[in-house]
């Protein structure tokens, strides 16, 4: 199964945004920031990190539901679902 690439485009750009805040945090740390300013762009981090799997996920088992071709593997699905808790 292929995710579509127009509908990931807003995954895309959060994972972007997520990727420039670690390099942020990296750079905090190199530069010996204040520990409270680093764990929140760190949670941040993760949080946008966590949206966009679930997005990726939830588009994926739309997916899977929807298509009459592709077998749905329930255990697959809920393994990556929970992957992220």
């Amino acid at each position: 199964m292929e995710l579509d690439t127009e509908e990931m485009k807003p995954v895309i750009n959060r994972l972007k945004r997520a990727q420039g805040q670690l390099s942020a945090v990296v750079r905090m740390l190199e530069e010996g920031s204040e520990c409270k300013d680093v764990v929140t762009q760190l949670s941040a981090v993760s949080k946008a990190l966590d949206r966009a799997g679930f997005v990726i996920i939830a588009n994926g088992m739309e997916r899977c539901l929807s298509s009459e071709t592709e077998d749905l593997d329930k255990k697959e699905l809920e393994k990556l679902f929970l992957s992220l808790a």
